[in-house]
């Protein structure tokens, strides 16, 4: 915990989230997560929306490549994960969504 933060010393992510909002308004609304503990970085998180994720990180020109993927909850989500610098914040995205049930196979219809 930092002790001693004030919110002036969240300018940065909070400047950037101004930022998105005016270049950005058009796209889907994600979670907004800022912390005292990264007081330089500024999180957009989607539950249950890897559309809007994809959106962000194109609208970002945050190449596929840069992103990471991973499982969690027994493989039951997957998570979608990047991160760019962004007017002097670090800009994390992170998409959750449901891991599709495997198809049964040789089983008749």
């Amino acid at each position: 915990m930092n002790r001693g933060l004030t919110l002036e010393n969240l300018a940065v992510p909070l400047r950037v989230l101004r930022l998105l909002a005016t270049d950005f308004g058009h796209l889907a609304a994600p979670e907004i997560y800022i912390s005292t503990i990264y007081p330089d970085r500024l999180e957009l998180r989607f539950h249950d929306d890897l559309s809007g994720f994809e959106t962000w990180r194109d609208a970002l020109g945050i190449v596929p490549d840069d992103v990471d993927y991973h499982e969690q909850s027994d493989g039951r989500t997957r998570v979608l994960k990047a991160s760019a610098a962004y007017a002097g914040a670090v800009l994390e995205l992170i998409g959750y969504g449901d891991v599709p049930a495997p198809v049964p196979v040789g089983v008749p219809g």
